[in-house]
């Protein structure tokens, strides 16, 4: 699962979160999962930004699922933290994943907020071959028709190179 994944689709969670340019990269070094990922957030209405992300991350009972604590830097100092339930709902670890993650569990189980990914390995998008695949783990998770397209304009990297 290491390497560079670009998000390619995503439903978003209420408040403040990446619009696009979203780029991961996962390592594991020394047996621990870590992850750095940056996109463009929009705050204030109109200011625009690339928003720099760490996280760790910790295993549980269900090797689907992890614990995600997540750092968020618009600047520094950090602008905030705050751990994440993570499922990993599908991937053939070499071109696509399906991520999904719940915020906000409602009184009854449910999830009340929550976000997902598409990933892929491509910078040029889904393969032809794993958009069927995708399509059906949207259906699956009720979340079919609620992913935006995530567009990849070189913004942060235009930015990075600016500072």
């Amino acid at each position: 699962y290491q390497g560079l994944w670009y998000a390619v689709a995503k439903k978003d969670p209420v408040g403040l979160f990446l619009r696009d340019n979203i780029v991961a990269n996962f390592v594991l070094e020394d047996g621990t999962m870590t992850a750095s990922a940056e996109g463009r957030v929009i705050i204030l209405n109109n200011w625009e930004l690339c928003a720099k992300m760490f996280a760790t991350f910790e295993e549980t009972a269900d090797p689907a699922k992890f614990n995600m604590n997540m750092l968020l830097t618009l600047s520094y100092p950090p602008f905030g933290s705050q751990v994440d339930p993570h499922w990993v709902i599908d991937t053939d670890y070499d071109n696509y994943a399906v991520h999904y993650s719940c915020r906000e569990v409602d009184y009854d189980g449910t999830c009340l907020d929550g976000y997902s990914f598409i990933f892929t390995r491509h910078p040029s998008g889904l393969r032809s071959e794993d958009q069927r695949i995708v399509t059906q783990k949207k259906q699956d998770l009720c979340l079919l028709g609620k992913f935006r397209r995530v567009e990849h304009n070189g913004y942060c990297m235009a930015q990075d190179e600016t500072m």
